[in-house]
Order: structure tokens, then C-alpha cells, then sequence
């Protein structure tokens, strides 16, 4: 009963909290990414390091960042040489879309990964986080419409029984 009880509250509290697994990306890391694409030595080496930076900016906490890391993905998605270069661009133009709110234009991104590579644990688990994050936003929507439809009606209530009061 008691890990009944303390899942319940976990899915509560994942609700309210977002309670999606995606990693957050610091400044710091950012930074030694950009030092690392500026002191690559050879075109594949750049290569590399841009993939890593391109990460890092996605996964920051910074609206700007993130923009940053679409733009550079999305300018190298037709230089991919393999699916799995192509897979793994795709995911991460998911993730910077899923920061950024565009849950739509993620979970699009997350299904292409899916059809390169169906069972590709990662974008199978950032599908679910945005499925989840489309729900919970749909619940809140209409919890706020059901609350200004409440506060409407409650409103022309008192309208009407004030005007009852003085006639």
C-alpha cells in the first residue's frame, strides 16, 4: 500500500514539476565545447566537436542557447554521411524544440528518429516526456478555461442579485 501511496505522489508531483529525464547542460560545459570546436586541429575533429557543442546547447537552460544549438543542427543536417548521424541530429533538433515549448514540431522529430531506428530507447522515452508535456498542458488549458467560465457566471450571479436588492 505504502509504494502504491508513494507512487501516487511521485505522478503528482512529476505532473506539477515536468518530471521529464532529459539532462540540463551548464555554462561551463558549453564553454569548454566552444573551446574544443575552436582548437580542433582537423575537419573531423571539428566535426565532433560541434556534435558535442550542439548537445551542450540544447540541453542548456538558456532560451538562447538552445536556439543556437537548432540553428547549428539544422545547418548540418544535409552534411550527414550515415542514418545514424542523421538519427542522432534529428533527436537532438527534438530536444531543442521540446526545451523551447514547440512540443509539435518535437514530437515530429522524435517519430523521425523512430522510423530510422524503432526501437531507439531514447527518442522512444523523449516521445513519451512530450506526449506527457501535450497532456498536462491540455489539463491546465482547461482548468484555466473551466476557472474564467466559473469566475463569468459567478460574476453575472452577482450582477443579478445585486440588481435584485435594488428594485
Amino acid at each position: 500500500m505504502e509504494a502504491k501511496m508513494s507512487k501516487f505522489f511521485d505522478s503528482v508531483g512529476n505532473f506539477f514539476t515536468g518530471g521529464d529525464n532529459i539532462p540540463w547542460c551548464d555554462r561551463d560545459i558549453i564553454a569548454g565545447c566552444e573551446r574544443e570546436v575552436a582548437e580542433a586541429a582537423t575537419e573531423e575533429q571539428k566535426n565532433d566537436s560541434m556534435m558535442r557543442l550542439s548537445w551542450a546547447l540544447v540541453h542548456s537552460r538558456q532560451t538562447d542557447d538552445v536556439n543556437r544549438g537548432i540553428g547549428m543542427i539544422e545547418a548540418s543536417l544535409d552534411k550527414s554521411t550515415s542514418p545514424l548521424q542523421t538519427r542522432e541530429k534529428l533527436y537532438l533538433l527534438a530536444v531543442g524544440h521540446f526545451r523551447n515549448g514547440n512540443y509539435v514540431r518535437s514530437r515530429q522529430l522524435a517519430d523521425r528518429c523512430l522510423e530510422i531506428q524503432p526501437d531507439w530507447r531514447q527518442a522512444s522515452s523523449l516521445k513519451k516526456a512530450i506526449e506527457d508535456k501535450i497532456a498536462k498542458d491540455g489539463v491546465i488549458g482547461i482548468g484555466i478555461a473551466t476557472t474564467a467560465v466559473g469566475l463569468i457566471v459567478g460574476g453575472i450571479a452577482a450582477a443579478l442579485a445585486r440588481k435584485k436588492l435594488y428594485t
